[in-house]
């Protein structure tokens, strides 16, 4: 069957994009742009893709000829939204022919489909909904979101033509291609980044996973432990003490990602973090940014403790030591099995102070060479203390902002 031009036009434009990496929400945009040039009188395009991330399940384009371009994503609980189920892009998924129609101008689908009556009142004319899977077979694919669900709608008065159907039926496997391959490198990336951190994943994606590719850079280090972990993982129930592990990584962990930090690692209930040192005043800066972490962990947890879950009442408290210095950072392990951290003094050193939070009865500590970066009113002098491992005795200094002392 032979084409218009315009059709192998957009096709060569769908590779050119796909293999310079043009993102969904541009790739969507100028894909309508062309169908609306080549004839089909599009009012609204919209494409759906599941996607590999520890938060949400799928992401979606949508573009409008008046409003332009929309992004969202959906999290787990969408699939059970009653907007979704209710949808005729779920309908699609597990329909026998992959593509679905209705005219709406004819009220065909209005009363099943709430959003179908909602493009009516609009004066929206004609609905059409086209699936691709992206793996085989295509039931199981679809069921787990791995493919790509998309919607065209026009508002023109005679519809989409049996001429804009062909051309449509012709091109959407090719944006489907596209699309896949945003999806594969957008869940290579999102699976980096969820086990080894934003700045260490982009590394490995771009090459650094060879073991002992890696760099020796100056950070602030953060090393945070769980207290009376042991004790209570004993006598509690498996699942509730990975809940509160989890809540205890949102307190610290979390506020580490949420000031700039990179988290490297999780040793149990232990928090190995960094904060990177760049550039001129880089080291003051990187030191602020790591006290105001530690004092929001704090007031996390503070709040946590105030209304406690009911089947886990005991408060979550946690040790945190601080300090600032050489590192390397880069791969580490057996050639089969990598991890990219950071090794040194300085991380040792990290995780030493966080010992004598015990000893010393407080929460937070930090170095002599952390504390001389943030000097004020809110450090309190410990004294000199060994390290094990450190030959000579450090001096150490507690942070007590933020009425911030001992165990609460």
């Amino acid at each position: 069957m032979e084409y218009p031009d315009w059709v192998q036009e957009t096709s060569n434009w769908l590779v050119e994009q796909t293999l310079v990496g043009t993102p969904a929400d541009r790739m969507l945009k100028g894909f309508c742009e062309r169908l609306v040039e080549g004839g089909i009188p599009l009012v609204r395009g919209h494409i759906a893709c599941g996607y590999l991330h520890p938060m949400f399940r799928a992401f979606s384009v949508t573009w409008n000829r008046e409003e332009g371009i929309v992004r969202d994503r959906f999290s787990f609980q969408s699939a059970t939204n009653d907007a979704w189920l209710r949808s005729p892009l779920k309908a699609v998924t597990v329909s026998e022919t992959n593509e679905l129609r209705f005219r709406i101008r004819d009220g065909e689908g209005v009363e099943e489909f709430p959003v179908l009556a909602e493009f009516k009142d609009r004066g929206y004319k004609d609905y059409v909904a086209i699936v691709r899977p992206f793996s085989a077979p295509a039931a199981q694919a679809l069921s787990r979101m791995d493919g790509c669900i998309s919607s065209w709608v026009t508002d023109a008065e005679v519809g989409l033509s049996d001429r804009c159907l062909v051309a449509l039926r012709r091109l959407f496997p090719r944006l489907a291609v596209a699309l896949k391959t945003i999806v594969r490198e957008q869940t290579a990336h999102n699976i980096a980044s969820a086990y080894l951190g934003n700045h260490a994943g982009d590394r490995v994606l771009r090459g650094s996973f060879r073991r002992g590719d890696g760099e020796t850079i100056q950070a602030a280090i953060w090393f945070s432990d769980m207290r009376g972990s042991t004790a209570i993982a004993d006598i509690m129930e498996p699942k509730l003490f990975l809940n509160r592990l989890n809540r205890y990584f949102e307190c610290t962990a979390g506020s580490v990602l949420d000031h700039g930090g990179e988290v490297l690692r999780f040793i149990g209930d232990a928090v190995l973090a960094i904060f990177p040192i760049y550039g001129p005043g880089g080291a003051e800066k990187a030191a602020r940014v790591a006290i105001s972490a530690a004092r929001e962990a704090r007031r996390r947890a503070d709040l946590l403790n105030e209304e406690p879950p009911q089947d886990d009442p005991t408060p979550i408290e946690f040790g945190l030591g601080l300090h600032i210095g050489e590192v390397l950072y880069g791969n580490i392990g057996v050639p089969e099995r990598l991890e990219f951290s950071v090794i040194g003094r300085a991380a040792n050193e990290s995780a030493r102070l966080q010992e004598l939070t015990k000893q010393l009865d407080t929460n937070i500590i930090a170095s002599d060479a952390f504390v001389s970066l943030t000097p004020g009113p809110n450090w309190r002098s410990l004294g000199s203390h060994s390290l094990r491992g450190v030959s000579e005795p450090q001096p150490i200094w507690a942070f007590d902002g933020n009425g911030i002392n001992g165990n609460g």
